[in-house]
């Protein structure tokens, strides 16, 4: 096995059964993207990826399908016949590069008549880590057999349906020989590069909703409904779906999803920092990030304003927090916001907000723009009320313009270049907090990721994400309407779906 110092990362994305694609695989690059016309399946693409990375991050299959793509039978592809017991399901993979060398995981779900994981494969170092099997369908469990190498080849156990196999080794191999010590190296670099992807899609209307600062306002929904093959986008939601098993808040506490010889809950323990050279670096993530981007944690937790959630409603708050951590980096968000942006920028900050000055209560609707996307963050609980700031440009001569006021594309260039100049300790995520940040790199997941903008500030944002994907923290995985605004940028790969 490989023992170079490689941050883990899915370098390869299988869709062997997953809605519109059958027996498709797509290399994965530090950045990529997808580009097709309507309904080539660009948007499921990224929705097998988050259903993966929520697994991998501890959540039940029934809540990583659920907010995702809504339901189950979403996911089965178009055509599939039941077999004799009337069961029909969807197959999907990923590879993962990293010190342990190219690990491979495969998944075979069973959609119906019951929701559950029936199949799943482990593999590297030339060695089949894990397998599971349905031997008994009765039961809520599947029969795993892992690698040994000593007295006896294989350990056999029951682990539930419900739950990715891969993350529950670590409470169940001993490393004690080589063998073992092989699975538990290869389980943490699976789990470490699926725990590290932040699904980001900005909603204007949820981001402008937000300057009311009403806190404990009217739910908005964040299906991320913005994909064109009717995928929906990468929805999240801030309250849990119980599931058909009776589950409440989704994964529930204790579940084993960390590292090798660690524990934790669903989301495990918070992040230690952010990525090296990044906002947030050094700091500890708090427990509340909640919210749009927070996986693994129940409804009800505290949310922390200063981290940045998956719809960006809170983009205030995190401004004024990272324009104070890391002036540099802070600079740069300027230029590219000032190449982006109509008009005179010199600067983007947070400023605190006038007495008496609130603005109009203003909710979007459950799910709004999405399918089957589940409720999302409050509108009225935006970041520019908790944290009293508010964000505006500063245009010079003509004085300050609230970033409400800018345009749809404008808006969302501004809060994507900034998950793209930050790390973990920034967002509303939840990487393994075991191990440290420089050995992790984050993927950004951008459905429609020029959507709303121009051809200039589409290519831009690229252009900035280059930039930080060549440093090594950052990867990128988006897709866009139009491949030709990477045209000529180093490092692009575009992948042209068909429908």
């Amino acid at each position: 096995m490989n023992s170079d110092s490689v941050r883990p990362a899915v370098t390869e994305l299988r869709l062997s059964a997953f809605k519109s694609h059958r027996g498709v695989t797509l290399p994965l690059t530090p950045l990529t993207l997808l580009s097709g016309g309507s309904g080539s399946g660009k948007s499921s693409a990224l929705q097998a990826y988050e259903i993966l990375a929520r697994l991998g991050s501890g959540e039940s299959l029934a809540r990583a399908v659920g907010e995702v793509a809504g339901s189950p039978t979403a996911c089965v592809p178009a055509g599939a016949r039941p077999d004799e017991q009337g069961r029909r399901g969807f197959r999907i993979g990923c590879t993962v590069d990293g010190p342990a060398g190219p690990v491979s995981l495969d998944l075979a779900v069973q959609a119906e008549p019951e929701l559950r994981i029936v199949g799943e494969r482990l593999t590297g170092g030339g060695e089949t880590l894990l397998t599971t099997a349905l031997t008994d369908p009765t039961r809520p469990a599947v029969q795993a057999a892992w690698h040994t190498a000593g007295a006896t080849p294989v350990t056999r156990a029951p682990l539930p349906d419900d739950r990715l196999g891969t993350s529950l080794l670590p409470l169940r191999v001993a490393g004690k020989t080589a063998g073992q010590r092989l699975v538990l190296a290869a389980a943490e670099q699976v789990v470490v590069a699926l725990r590290s992807a932040f699904v980001c899609d900005p909603r204007p209307e949820v981001m402008r909703g937000a300057r009311t600062g009403a806190m404990g306002g009217a739910a908005a929904g964040e299906g991320g409904g913005s994909g064109t093959d009717g995928g929906g986008g990468a929805g999240r939601a801030a309250g849990a779906r119980g599931n058909a098993r009776g589950e409440g808040s989704g994964a529930g506490r204790g579940k084993p999803v960390s590292g090798p010889g660690k524990t934790g809950g669903p989301g495990g323990a918070r992040a230690a920092g952010g990525t090296a050279g990044a906002w947030g670096a050094g700091r500890k993530g708090s427990g509340g990030a909640g919210g749009a981007g927070g996986w693994g944690r129940e409804a009800g937790e505290q949310r922390d304003e200063g981290r940045l959630r998956s719809a960006c409603d809170n983009l205030p708050a995190v401004l004024d927090r990272t324009s104070r951590e890391c002036a540099r980096r802070h600079a740069v968000l300027v230029a590219s916001v000032r190449e982006a942006c109509a008009g005179p920028v010199e600067g983007l900050r947070a400023v605190p907000r006038q007495s008496g000055e609130s603005g109009e209560a203003a909710a979007a609707g459950p799910g709004a723009g999405g399918r089957g996307g589940p409720a999302g963050p409050q509108a009225g609980s935006g970041a520019a009320g908790a944290a009293g700031v508010r964000a505006v440009l500063d245009r010079g001569e003509l004085g300050e313009l609230p970033v409400e006021q800018l345009g749809d594309g404008e808006l969302r260039f501004v809060a994507l270049a900034l998950v793209l100049l930050t790390g973990p300790g920034v967002l509303a995520m939840d990487p393994v907090a075991e191990v440290p940040s420089a050995h992790q790199q984050m993927t950004v997941m951008a459905d429609g990721m020029d959507r709303c903008m121009d051809r200039r500030q589409a290519r831009e944002l690229v252009s900035l994400a280059v930039r930080m994907a060549e440093r090594g923290h950052v990867r990128l995985l988006g897709t866009v309407r139009d491949p030709a605004v990477a045209e000529g940028l180093p490092g692009v790969q575009v992948l042209h779906l068909e429908a």
